[in-house]
């Protein structure tokens, strides 16, 4: 071994031993990373704008909003399995990708050449147009990596690959605190929009990079070039296949209760916030700080524990330990009802969700068939997810009306999170004997229930 390969040996054994990479993986494992990360800072860039628009008409108007969203996610769905259905992947993506883009043109133009038409009317469309772009950018994302990632690459690779969406969240608050003021709040959407055309160029070159590197796959889910064409198949086959299929109910199930419970945590917050400062500015400065000290929990965990986790007791106890987690964390805010407490509950909650739940309950759609795996997971990674938002923020407002407040929350969090708890060890094994059929060459096996 000479001089100049001693370095590189070193540092692939390096890289080898924190996230269990191996060499063909390295280079897809990392534009991965990377496609997260613009990803990621386009969303981080506009979430504190989001929240503090919604809270313009109050907490109240905010629950209103969440059933707005949820009722948008669901007409979408059947367009973009329309799409699934006809196109090949990149096309998808890049048409989907393309109109968010073209939205935030939008509203660009509307800030910059009709500011005095925004108003609360144009805020609340923002909040739900927001609150479908976050869901649709990610699951399309996600969705890719389960189809270009075996179930043995996504219990490694996934964590690793998650540190790109962090480093992004982390990036997109700092980059709206230093070019708010020189820029402008408007021009921030078009950096947005740059970020989201460099994570479809990112797109391309994954797809290219996952094709040529087969190692370890099973030959059931192997890529090779005939996998590029389109999906096929019906516009509604991912609802159908939902409630068909106890596995991807389960995974419905467990996204519904983690939707719900963060929900939650959400108005809390936002009541707390909303008692702190009445001035949207601040509570757009109070919401960033929030979300930059989170992602920064997010980021040690990953590097530090996410994979060894994964890798050493499974996907079933990575997605217990956030309920576990949620329900510790609303016992203590019950006894020690503070806004510290409260901070300190949702970026635990944030980091256990964002830097372990993520990447494993992700891994769970590796060993579902390609149509599930954008179809299926749209239906549930959307809908389900704005569903929970609605069942939540109703059940804390009815909660709050009846005088209950946080000790009826705790009544209601504490038993659900026991069956999240249970519902999450079960997916673990189900995941497990799905790999084992896909591996085996067992037919049939990525559709089984």
């Amino acid at each position: 071994m000479n001089a100049t390969t001693a370095p590189c040996s070193r540092r692939l054994r390096l890289l080898q031993a924190l996230f269990n990479l191996r060499r063909e993986e390295i280079r897809p494992a990392l534009i991965a990373a990377l496609f997260f990360f613009c990803v990621l800072t386009a969303l981080m860039l506009l979430r504190p704008a989001r929240d503090a628009l919604g809270m313009e008409r109050g907490v109240e108007g905010i629950r209103w909003l969440f059933i707005g969203t949820a009722v948008l996610t669901l007409a979408v769905n059947p367009l973009f399995g329309w799409l699934v259905s006809r196109l090949q992947r990149l096309q998808f993506i890049a048409v989907t990708y393309g109109f968010f883009v073209l939205s935030l043109c939008g509203f660009w133009a509307l800030l910059m050449f009709a500011p005095g038409a925004v108003g609360q009317r144009s805020g609340q469309v923002f909040y739900v147009w927001f609150s479908v772009f976050n869901l649709f950018v990610t699951m399309v994302f996600w969705a890719l990596l389960a189809d270009r990632f075996s179930s043995d690459q996504g219990k490694r690779l996934f964590p690793l690959i998650s540190v790109g969406g962090t480093l992004g969240a982390i990036c997109g608050p700092w980059l709206t605190s230093h070019l708010a003021e020189p820029l402008g709040t408007p021009n921030l959407l078009l950096v947005a929009g740059g970020f989201l055309l460099l994570a479809l160029a990112t797109a391309r070159l994954l797809l290219r990079a996952a094709s040529e590197q087969t190692t370890d796959m099973p030959a059931a889910v192997v890529v090779t070039p005939s996998e590029t064409g389109a999906i096929g198949g019906s516009a509604w086959a991912g609802m159908r296949a939902v409630f068909r299929s106890r596995y991807l109910t389960g995974i419905a199930a467990y996204i519904l209760l983690m939707s719900v419970l963060a929900t939650f945590i959400y108005f809390s917050r936002l009541q707390m916030v909303a008692a702190v400062s009445d001035s949207m500015d601040a509570r757009s400065a109070i919401l960033g700080n929030i979300d930059m000290w989170t992602q920064v929990a997010v980021l040690i965990l990953q590097l530090t524990l996410t994979g060894k986790i994964i890798e050493r007791f499974g996907l079933g106890l990575a997605l217990a330990i956030l309920p576990a987690v949620t329900a510790i964390g609303f016992i203590g805010l019950a006894f020690y009802g503070s806004f510290v407490v409260l901070i300190l509950l949702e970026a635990t909650n944030r980091a256990v969700q964002r830097g372990l739940a993520r990447p494993a309950r992700e891994a769970l759609f590796t060993v579902v068939s390609c149509e599930e795996k954008y179809k299926a997971k749209a239906f549930v990674d959307t809908f389900v997810y704005r569903a929970g938002d609605v069942a939540g923020a109703q059940t804390e407002g009815a909660l709050g009306r009846l005088g209950l407040a946080m000790g009826g929350l705790v009544s209601v969090v504490v038993p659900l999170a026991l069956v999240w708890v249970a519902l999450g060890m079960w997916l673990g094994r189900a995941q497990k004997v799905r790999d084992h059929l896909i591996r085996s060459g067992a037919p049939g096996s990525e559709s089984s229930p």
